[in-house]
């Protein structure tokens, strides 16, 4: 094979794969329909300012409180999580090294969470959810820093979601069980699935006139 037709082969696959990592960034933001098709289910009251997200995915069920869709839930956290970590790998070219790492931390983050409910494993849910709330602010505070030459308005919005979503996800974690810990526990991951499908979609339009397959 001539030198020329396989870089030009390489560049085709390479435009392949971020087009398929820009789209699985793309629908990431459909998770926050999870949260309210399940929460509509849930008998006890639930309260999308005090209660945790986890409790959502609970298994058992009790007079006080049950989530009959709890496996649409953890489902959902597998899920997302995959098209994060998937999404990250495909985009690791644009997205540099250490940003790539974070995300795909996250997302395995988040499928770990998933496959450990909060009522069942209360303590390997509290891992497994842990790094996801540190690695993704740092991630969209480094994605932005990267892109400030390039896109200075979605590198803006990217920095301020990373600073809202890390001051969140502080304050989650010292409001314990607080009045308002299910509000900044979602001011904590919300931000992220609409900052990087923004991303996303800027990935794909910056795309748009790149080869779709070999020229004859």
């Amino acid at each position: 094979m001539p030198l020329a037709q396989g870089r030009r082969l390489q560049r085709v696959a390479g435009v392949r794969a971020a087009r398929w990592g820009a789209l699985a960034l793309l629908v990431r933001p459909a998770y926050i329909a999870t949260e309210f098709v399940v929460a509509a289910a849930t008998t006890g009251g639930y309260s999308f300012v005090s209660d945790s997200v986890s409790r959502l995915g609970e298994v058992g069920c009790s007079a006080a409180y049950c989530s009959p869709r709890h496996e649409l839930m953890n489902g959902s956290f597998v899920g997302f999580g995959a098209l994060l970590v998937g999404g990250a790998v495909l985009l690791s070219r644009t997205l540099g090294p250490w940003v790539t790492g974070l995300l795909v931390v996250s997302g395995l983050s988040s499928v770990a969470t998933g496959l450990a409910p909060l009522d069942q494993h209360n303590t390997l849910h509290a891992i497994a959810a842990t790094p996801l709330f540190a690695a993704q602010p740092i991630a969209l505070i480094v994605l932005g820093t990267r892109l400030r030459s390039d896109r200075p308005r979605l590198a803006g919005g990217l920095l301020a979601a990373g600073v809202l979503t890390g001051t969140a996800a502080v304050s989650f974690v010292l409001s314990g069980d607080g009045p308002a810990s299910g509000a900044f526990e979602r001011l904590a991951l919300w931000p992220v699935l609409v900052g990087l499908a923004l991303f996303a979609w800027a990935r794909i339009h910056s795309l748009r006139d790149e080869p779709h397959t070999l020229a004859t």
